[in-house]
């Protein structure tokens, strides 16, 4: 017994100190982010070893190295603290023992370009610091727009056994769309972390490309939670279905908090679609009104559930009978067709078909926004 909980408590701290290593190494890429993008001098430095050489390219598609220190000098020309146009992302990070790798985006807007950053770290007298960086370019359609998705970290149908997940199919739908427009997109979860997926198919050309992506499978893997983002940096938020949206999302109170923030505070839209919808129903404006409040929307149906099934003896409650409720008017076509109702800054899809629909008709406000 004693060798059984000494084993169990060395699997804890083991997976501990590699959540430890994880956001170490994060917030050392994010030095480096926040220093190049702010002229900030002490973070970039406190980001890379004293040695670090970086390999660029050169002239004639010759390798250019750059010592840390001139790279450094690069910024001292900037105001320190003022934005200077890089706009940065953290793509992915894989680490073993003492070493990490990490790979990061940098856009900038103004010149229309994407750079992507590869770096080597290494954790030196417990500091996690980078050793090279090498970095490559192109022109992009990228602006720095950001799409927010809402996911759920929910495995299960309320206390059952009976497993669910987020809706692979109508993440791709939407993300791919948001995507070739020239959006990023992040994704937040209640917990954070690692999220359930339902419904893949991989004969499914877009599902295909997407599930062997390691970026995007980065991102699903390491969902943001609610605190770590401000609304002021999205545009839009998009719920996704699946049986899992109607846990831990509806009833959470950061995510309302910042999901109301982009839509009151910022102009932004908020979008669901299938049981995503369940993710609005209980969303309030300042006044206290129910966000649905005399609102056409749309989302799968109580009328298309299996009623006697034991998966929806599970739901904490019913999307169509909320909305209604609340005072929303639901509306919906026939199985297997996309719809979509369209409310202002509230656009609503019924299905995983109506995804890059919703998807397109953001993109269309956002763009009359403008």
């Amino acid at each position: 017994m004693k060798q059984l909980l000494y084993a169990l408590l060395f699997m804890l701290s083991n997976q501990i100190q590699s959540q430890t290593d994880k956001q170490l190494i994060q917030s050392t890429v994010q030095n480096y982010i926040d220093g190049t993008a702010y002229n900030n001098i002490s973070l970039i430095n406190k980001a890379f070893h004293d040695s670090t050489n970086l390999y660029l390219d050169g002239k004639e598609n010759d390798l250019r190295i750059v010592p840390i220190k001139e790279y450094i000098s690069w910024f001292k020309n900037g105001t320190p603290g003022e934005f200077n146009g890089r706009i940065g992302s953290i793509l992915s990070i894989d680490y073993f023992d003492n070493l990490a790798f990490a790979k990061a985006e940098i856009l900038i807007p103004k010149r229309n370009l994407q750079f992507i950053d590869m770096f080597l770290l290494k954790k030196l007298k417990g500091q996690w610091q980078i050793i090279s960086k090498s970095a490559a370019s192109k022109q992009t359609n990228k602006q720095g727009g950001r799409i927010l998705f809402v996911v759920s970290n929910a495995h299960y149908y309320g206390d059952s056994n009976l497993k669910t997940g987020n809706s692979f199919s109508e993440i791709v739908n939407a993300y791919d769309t948001f995507a070739a427009a020239g959006y990023t997109i992040d994704f937040v979860s209640p917990e954070g972390g690692a999220i359930p997926i339902a419904y893949i198919d991989t004969s499914n050309d877009l599902q295909k490309k997407y599930v062997y992506d390691r970026d995007f499978m980065s991102a699903l893997e390491h969902t943001k939670i609610p605190a770590s983002l401000q609304a002021k940096n999205y545009k839009a938020v998009h719920y996704i279905g699946g049986g899992s949206a109607l846990f831990g999302v509806p009833e959470n109170t950061e995510i309302h908090k910042l999901v109301m923030g982009v839509y009151e505070d910022y102009n932004g839209i908020i979008s669901s679609v299938c049981h995503g919808t369940a993710g609005i129903v209980h969303l309030k404006t300042k006044d206290g009104k129910y966000l649905v409040d005399g609102k056409r929307i749309n989302g799968y149906p109580d009328a298309y559930e299996r009623t006697d099934a034991p998966y929806f003896k599970e739901f904490p409650f019913q999307i169509t009978k909320t909305i209604e409720a609340h005072g929303g008017s639901f509306k919906y076509s026939p199985r297997n067709t996309p719809h979509i109702e369209v409310e202002g800054n509230i656009i609503t899809g019924q299905n995983y078909l109506s995804s890059k629909l919703v998807a397109e008709k953001i993109i269309a406000l956002l763009k009359d926004k403008k």
